[in-house]
């Protein structure tokens, strides 16, 4: 019937009845079958299942098919009670009832906290080297090695440099109303090189908006801390904290004040900058703790001084949460007072909001990766799994890498080419996805990214052909397609991102250039589904060509 009618119409009528026909009719177009929905939920919370159920009805009634389910909680099925595993099959059942598939998130590889909840050790560290230390009453601390600090803020003369719209009164730094123009103060400090250091400070706002940060810049302007401070739009006087690593450095630039303030005000008082280590300290074979003497004998854990362990680190906030900062475990030894130690090691370092890295590069991350595809597959019994390498902005620097003598790109490669292996081996046949970024060298696939030690370039070659691709990068879309159409993968587009929903025919615009591209996905990261029916809409107005 249809095709009676579309014989006996105009074009021009084609055009209007598309626009007016519900967007489930071009669900079925060959160039987009798979039309999804990205959800991160807590299934332990029974509201959050509430509100799958309706995005699930919803989404049904919008012309969707898919849902990317993504929850912490699936890197600790092992943690999880019956009634956890109720709601899993309370979930399935609504999927089912209304027509839309599941494809659940696993292998945190980038994000990591889940996984790492089993083993906080399995963290990528950065290398401290050669440290001072100094005992004292049986009790050996950081020697600080050059002295630092930081002026205060009583004379803004006694700064390298600050922005105009800084003011100082009664030893604090302030800017107010800054109207999106910088707002920094900043000072060259000499430090040692691959050492671990804390600053800290006092913040107050009142109805700032804005992001206070810290930013620690090497010569080349690279930043080494990423660790957002936190500070709330209003409050009174607070200390925050940022802790980095010096790396290869032995001068930085650090800056206090914001880069995107627009209205109310900030200030900032009493900075401190101090060498410290040991904070989040990692505990494994491949990342040692070598604790020595000044003339290089070395010594022995439990023999010449007691064992060394961080109890917070890993576990709090929550078990596989990182603080950024806490008081560092000490070295107890019976020592004589004034001995000097050099002692190296190697410490997490979290990224924005507490991001922590698993080492890819440690055998028990991939008995981690295995284990956990096995319980999601008896969990759910899906047909796909989506991989969640995604973002990793740490990697290459501890020992179980560098042994290993690759580059980032190619560790990166060997692990998602082997969590792939173990997707077909547990879910023969099954669809296996993996976000775009880490493998596309427009986006996030080259050197100088975050803190990865070396060039991610080639991190690509690990991608099997039948590994579809889900690309995210909307300002390179037209390079991400034709790169992944390139390589010879499928692609399905990941588009929204909480903005205008319309910029989604942008997308299909793209998506009619290359081949390959099956499906779309509504993608939010803020939780946000107001937007389904127009997203969806706005799909179904523009229906791509089918790829030649």
């Amino acid at each position: 019937m249809l095709v009676f009618i579309t014989m006996r119409i105009s074009p021009a009528a084609i055009l209007l009845l598309a626009t007016l026909l519900p967007s489930a009719i071009f669900a079925q177009s060959p160039g987009l079958r798979e039309r999804w929905i990205y959800c991160s939920k807590n299934l332990l919370v029974d509201s959050q299942v509430d509100e799958l159920e309706s995005i699930f009805t919803r989404a049904s009634k919008a012309g969707y098919n898919g849902i990317v389910l993504s929850d912490s909680k699936f890197g600790r099925l092992e943690d999880m009670d019956k009634r956890y595993f109720q709601n899993v099959e309370r979930v399935k059942k609504s999927a089912a009832d209304n027509h839309l598939q599941i494809i659940p998130c696993l292998f945190p590889v980038g994000y990591s906290d889940s996984i790492l909840s089993r083993d906080p050790n399995l963290a990528e560290g950065l290398p401290v080297r050669d440290a001072a230390f100094v005992v004292e009453n049986g009790v050996a601390r950081i020697l600080p090695d050059p002295a630092v600090a930081l002026n205060d803020f009583k004379k803004l003369s006694a700064w390298s440099f600050h922005d105009d719209n800084i003011t100082t009164q009664d030893g604090a730094a302030t800017v107010t109303n800054p109207g999106g123009h910088n707002a920094r103060i900043s000072q060259k400090v000499k430090v040692h090189p691959f050492r671990q250091y804390h600053i800290s400070m006092m913040v107050k706002t009142d109805s700032f908006e804005g992001e206070p940060r810290i930013a620690v810049l090497d010569k080349s302007g690279h930043d080494l801390n990423y660790a957002k401070l936190g500070a709330k739009k209003t409050q009174g006087w607070t200390m925050h904290h940022v802790v980095f690593n010096s790396l290869d450095n032995s001068e930085l630039t650090i800056y206090f004040g914001c880069w995107d303030g627009k209205t109310g005000s900030l200030a900032w008082k009493d900075p401190k900058l101090e060498e410290t280590a040991m904070v989040n300290l990692i505990r494994r074979n491949g990342a040692p703790l070598e604790v020595k003497l000044e003339n290089g004998q070395a010594l022995t854990e439990e023999k010449d001084f007691k064992k060394v362990t961080d109890p917070r680190m890993g576990t709090v906030p929550w078990k596989g949460g990182y603080e950024v900062w806490h008081e560092p475990p000490v070295i107890h030894t019976s020592m004589p007072d004034g001995t000097r130690l050099r002692v190296s090691c190697y410490n997490t370092v979290t990224v924005y909001d507490s991001q922590v890295m698993i080492c890819p590069s440690e055998p028990k991350t991939m008995e981690l990766l295995r284990d956990q595809a096995k319980r999601m597959h008896a969990a759910w019994g899906a047909k796909g799994y989506f991989m969640s390498h995604d973002e990793i902005r740490v990697m290459n620097w501890d020992k179980s890498c560098q042994d290993r003598h690759l580059t980032p790109g190619a560790i990166l490669a060997e692990n998602v080419h082997a969590c792939a292996r173990i997707l077909r081996e547990v879910n023969p046949g099954g669809d296996i996805y993996v976000w775009s970024d880490m493998f596309d060298p427009k986006h996030n696939a080259h050197k100088d990214y975050y803190l990865v030690n070396g060039d991610l370039e080639g991190s690509w070659l690990g991608l099997d052909k039948d590994v579809i691709v889900v690309p995210w990068d909307f300002e390179e879309r037209d390079e991400a397609l034709k790169w992944f159409a390139g390589l010879g993968n499928r692609m399905i587009i990941a588009g929204y991102y909480d903005s205008n929903p319309d910029n989604v025919k942008k997308w299909v615009e793209s998506a009619n250039h290359v081949k390959g591209v099956t499906g779309i996905m509504y993608t939010t990261w803020e939780d946000r589904y107001g937007d389904l029916e127009k997203f969806s809409a706005a799909i179904g107005n523009t229906p791509p060509a089918p790829a030649h």
